[in-house]
């Protein structure tokens, strides 16, 4: 799956999260948790050190699990504690948001599956419904088959990106 859902959890994670924050935090808020929810993905390096995708720590691997979900929440927790956030409401929502990309992974069409439950269990999952589809890796993406994956994307997951980036009043 391209970031672009990733993104747009993050980002409606941090809209939701922001309305008890000061105002002026609103938008680190949409940022971090837009960063926490792409960081699984960080495991695209595995490809450049040579390590099988099919591997423990290649893609879609440990990065994606739910132990690594929550230490991306702790992490991000103590990050939002440099803002002066709530620890635990931040951890929290954290922990959710990275979550979110290993399950919204198993919702794609390709690949080995997601390694959900490392480091109990190498085994790889897929969802039962699998409406996204997989997006080729790297320059890819710019093809037109990754042209249109980022199309799909682009619209399966605009109410996320409507709901974050809506004018609003004072909320």
């Amino acid at each position: 799956m391209p970031s672009i859902g990733h993104i747009a959890v993050g980002a409606a994670a941090g809209r939701i999260y922001g309305r008890k924050l000061p105002p002026e935090h609103l938008a680190r808020a949409m940022v971090l948790l837009s960063a926490a929810s792409l960081l699984p993905d960080a495991d695209g390096i595995a490809f450049r050190l040579g390590i099988a995708y099919g591997a423990p720590f290649g893609h879609r691997g440990a990065t994606h699990s739910l132990a690594a979900a929550a230490l991306i929440g702790v992490l991000t927790g103590l990050v939002g504690r440099a803002f002066g956030w709530p620890t635990g409401r931040t951890t929290l929502l954290a922990t959710v948001v990275a979550a979110s990309h290993g399950l919204l992974d198993t919702m794609t069409d390709g690949g080995l599956g997601i390694a959900l439950l490392w480091p109990f269990s190498n085994e790889r999952f897929f969802a039962p419904w699998r409406p996204i589809p997989v997006a080729p890796i790297g320059l890819g993406m710019l093809s037109q088959r990754g042209l249109s994956v980022l199309a799909f994307e682009l619209a399966f997951f605009s109410p996320l990106f409507l709901f974050a980036f809506w004018p609003r009043g004072q909320e």
